[in-house]
């Protein structure tokens, strides 16, 4: 596997074996010589290069990695770059949306833009992507983003091609039609500078190519980049006059009439930026560096197998108490003319709470699936992801704690009113505070730090130990009190009560000191007061807990957070690998 300008050279002698793209999509896998190559390792290749040069230049590993991405690229195309940085040896990249990269440059370089003001940024490269961007107290938001890969350099080498050849043998394949299609490209660069160029074709005598033809051939795919910053701007809902400004960057931004043609849809003279190749790997090295009012933002994207565990522990947790309060609970049948039924409330409570818990860590999960379903361009946004699945969560948690009720009422033939309100009413201010989130998520005020999917997964910690002390004391109260097994029934409760302090001061505070100091009086004080009256205090109790750990990191991560060094924030990101793959 031969990379860079060795790939290059090679190519002219073995031209089937040159792949010129090998950023591909994830599924795409290539056949070279009819043997099958993944596509990951062809991503892996020039990475790995890069990585290798980088380390030469440093003098060491290089531990703070950048990677532009498209931003029209989802969760799943992500998550694969991430893949390839990994095999080629990279510490665990930041992804940088490629328009926002751009626009950091530029304000890296001068550019004077207010909070609240709107420019598109038009790549054109091998293909197009048209972005809209609004700029934020916290960064750069993508308002909405288009692409076509038939409106770029790609479209027109060819166009050129078939216009040179008109007329002619056509190369065919192997190395006459490598040669031909490298020369016609060579042809396209000179003719921007140039008025005319000869261009060598292989086997056929050498044709003249002009100014002219070289406009000919550019101009269907300038009309489509013309068409894609009009309907971006609208997906965007927004008019023209709306924006701050047009950039234009990419390998083909300096196709003729680009901007003649870009303004006359617009009524905006696109600017097209110096070096306009290099303008995003470049705002990619500056991204996230501290302007003025604005937070440092460090995504550390979180390891499938955690993000999976702060989902499976809460879920099995509500499963497994609310199969105890349905197999314990006591039914009274007085003369076939009264009949009641006794249950630990406190039980109840808890699984409900747990079951909204399990949802909201799949949130940001929830927010990508809905996203690429979904034809509104704000669902595409990162922060309209994460808003709409913390919505989505809210939602099905809170219809899962009503299913709990409405269930458990019918098997016990009981009214469904007492239900509601224990399986619903704590769980009120917990929602409360996850709607909170998913305003400030859509509106882009502040991302925390860690991203998203770290600041939805609750304390697993937490989680277990209350589960396992809550079933402990129901265990208790629920068992055959049989006169050999009373000290040990007496002792569970008692250790169950103990277990659900611990798991209350877990979800109250995080450092392990102040655990510490609380965990004994807070312990001490539900153990005593385990009875069946005292259960639903316990659950409740603890909804309420676990709802001012909300409130505390809505405040301690979003509201006012803890200001941090870029030094500190890089060394942040560069421990992310420990954790696992993303």
């Amino acid at each position: 596997m031969r990379t860079g300008q060795r790939a290059w050279q090679a190519a002219v002698d073995q031209p089937s074996r040159f792949i010129p793209s090998p950023r591909r999509a994830v599924d795409d896998d290539a056949t070279v010589n009819e043997t099958p190559v993944e596509a990951l390792v062809l991503a892996a290749a020039p990475l790995r290069t890069v990585a290798a040069e980088a380390e030469r230049v440093a003098g060491g590993p290089v531990r703070d990695v950048r990677l532009v991405v498209p931003a029209g690229w989802g969760p799943r195309r992500r998550t694969w770059m991430r893949q390839a940085a990994h095999r080629a040896g990279l510490a665990q990249p930041r992804l940088v949306e490629a328009p926002v990269a751009v626009a950091e440059y530029l304000l890296a370089t001068g550019l004077q833009l207010p909070v609240g003001a709107f420019i598109v940024v038009c790549d054109v490269g091998a293909g197009a992507e048209v972005t809209v961007l609004r700029r934020g107290p916290a960064g750069f938001e993508v308002l909405s983003t288009l692409a076509d890969p038939a409106a770029g350099g790609t479209a027109v080498d060819l166009a050129l091609t078939a216009a040179l050849t008109a007329g002619r043998d056509a190369p065919g394949d192997g190395m006459g039609a490598w040669a031909t299609t490298q020369s016609v490209r060579a042809a396209k660069e000179t003719l921007g500078a140039h008025p005319a160029v000869t261009v060598p074709l292989a086997g056929q005598a050498p044709v003249v190519a002009n100014s002219t033809m070289l406009v000919a051939a550019a101009l269907p795919a300038i009309r489509r980049v013309a068409e894609l910053v009009g309907e971006t701007i609208a997906a965007a809902e927004l008019s023209p006059g709306d924006l701050a400004g047009i950039y234009c960057v990419g390998g083909s931004a300096h196709l003729p009439h680009l901007d003649a043609v870009v303004a006359e849809r617009t009524g905006i003279t696109p600017t097209v930026v110096p070096e306009p190749q290099l303008v995003a790997a470049r705002g990619a090295a500056d991204a996230g560096a501290a302007h003025a009012g604005a937070a440092v933002v460090v995504e550390v994207p979180v390891p499938p197998v955690r993000r999976a565990v702060a989902i499976a522990v809460p879920g099995f947790a509500s499963l497994a108490l609310i199969w105890q309060v349905l197999l314990t609970a006591e039914q009274h049948n007085l003369l076939n003319v009264y009949r009641s039924v006794s249950l630990n409330w406190g039980e109840f409570t808890m699984a409900a709470v747990f079951a909204l818990l399990a949802c909201l860590a799949a949130g940001t999960v929830l927010g990508s699936l809905i996203a690429a379903r979904s034809p509104t361009p704000s669902t595409r946004t990162e922060g309209g992801k994460v808003s709409i699945g913390i919505l989505a969560a809210v939602s099905l948690g809170a219809a899962i704690a009503g299913l709990y009720a409405v269930v458990t009422s019918q098997y016990f033939g009981e009214p469904v009113g007492p239900f509601l309100k224990w399986a619903l009413w704590p769980i009120v201010p917990i929602v409360v505070m996850a709607v909170a989130m998913a305003v400030v998520a859509a509106r882009q005020w502040r991302a925390p730090h860690g991203g998203w999917s770290a600041l939805l997964a609750a304390p697993t910690g937490s989680i277990v130990t209350a589960a396992l002390g809550m079933g402990l004391i129901q265990y208790s109260l629920a068992a055959d009190r049989w006169p050999d097994r009373l000290l040990f029934i007496d002792i569970s409760g008692r250790v169950g009560g103990l277990l659900l302090g611990v798991g209350l001061v877990m979800a109250l505070v995080t450092p392990l000191m102040f655990r510490l100091i609380l965990s004994a009086p807070v312990a001490v004080i539900s153990a005593a007061i385990v009875s069946r009256q005292a259960a639903g205090i316990l659950g409740v109790s603890y909804a309420v807990a676990v709802a001012m750990w909300w409130a505390a990191r809505l405040w301690t991560r979003i509201i006012r957070p803890a200001t941090t060094s870029p030094v500190a924030a890089q060394r942040s990101a560069g421990a992310g690998p420990s954790g696992g793959g993303a």
